[in-house]
């Protein structure tokens, strides 16, 4: 059933595409010589190319954001051209800023204060930052004893639920779900089993897009597909992290995966929608590279490669 799209991909001219499908979808060992031509690829050049004058967290072509794709997309680990870029993602985000913390009864006053609030017993927090940075640390090869300051600042953040949420509005009181995938992934990936899996509750609870209070869709949003997610949130997102983490084997993940299979077009699953413009200038949601657009008919490759990455980790491939 799957055999088709998966011919498809592996003639892709994109290295990364084949690599996923390869790896991730086929079960292939890993080829250092495909890993090589994802290295010296136009596109990582490119994702490169502005790191060294935008800002850590410039969306999308901070050095954030470029390390997370590289990281998606097979770049071989352990490369020390990158410690650079490691180094600034991370004075950036162990800033001595994050240890300080101040209690807020209200959204007005946090703003006005450096650290970290606490508002009725929660930190609010951004923790996706900490969380994507240390996810990607440890798959570029770049993790050294400084990601275990990153992981005991998003234990410390931890809400009560097993998730984290940056909302400055004191009556918040349930995780986010874009800002617990990261730490989840990071902290999978850092080898805190325990605090990955009490994340996972939160999306494994609302199966993985669902309200537990009526069942419904949670947002819209959720629904649609994208390539890249950066640190929002879609069911793919969801699944491919849950998957990554090692809990994709929950039953409560079988809505998220039902729904993921009715999204599929004729040639794989589509983007429906993207959170970047393809542009070279340093500016908000500019990317240096073009993910493949949107459509509701036409397969996107980096989707359908993440959606046949999930199947299959599911059990649900159908060669």
């Amino acid at each position: 059933m799957h055999a088709s799209i998966v011919e498809k991909l592996l003639a892709s001219d994109e290295p990364s595409v084949r690599w996923k499908v390869r790896t991730h979808v086929l079960g292939e060992d890993d080829d250092p010589d495909l890993r090589e031509e994802i290295r010296r690829s136009d596109r990582v050049r490119r994702l490169l190319a502005p790191c060294g004058s935008a800002n850590v967290y410039a969306k999308w072509q901070g050095a954030q954001w470029a390390l997370a794709a590289l990281a998606d997309l097979g770049y071989p680990p352990g490369d020390p051209a990158l410690r650079p870029l490691r180094d600034r993602v991370l004075d950036t985000w162990l800033d001595p800023s994050f240890y300080v913390e101040f209690e807020a009864t209200a959204k007005a006053g946090v703003y006005r204060r450096r650290g970290v609030p606490v508002m009725r017993g929660r930190y609010r927090r951004c923790a996706s930052q900490q969380g994507n940075a240390l996810w990607f640390l440890h798959v570029l090869g770049l993790a050294d004893d400084r990601c275990a300051a990153l992981a005991e600042r998003l234990l410390h953040w931890q809400w009560p639920d097993g998730g984290w949420n940056c909302d400055k509005n004191p009556a918040a009181a349930t995780s986010s779900f874009a800002e617990t995938l990261l730490p989840m992934r990071g902290l999978a990936a850092h080898g805190e089993t325990a605090a990955a899996r009490r994340a996972a509750e939160v999306l494994l609870a609302r199966r993985l897009a669902y309200r537990i209070s009526t069942g419904d869709l949670i947002r819209p949003e959720y629904a649609k597909l994208h390539y890249p997610l950066y640190w929002h949130y879609d069911v793919l997102g969801g699944l491919k992290a849950v998957a990554g983490a090692g809990f994709i084997g929950d039953a409560r993940s079988a809505d998220a995966l039902d729904l993921l299979e009715s999204l599929r077009v004729a040639d794989g699953w589509p983007a429906h929608a993207r959170y970047y413009r393809v542009s070279t200038e340093i500016a908000l949601h500019n990317d240096c590279v073009d993910w493949g657009g949107t459509s509701t008919r036409r397969a996107n490759p980096w989707v359908t490669a993440d959606a046949l990455t999930v199947l299959r980790a599911a059990g649900r491939l159908r060669l």
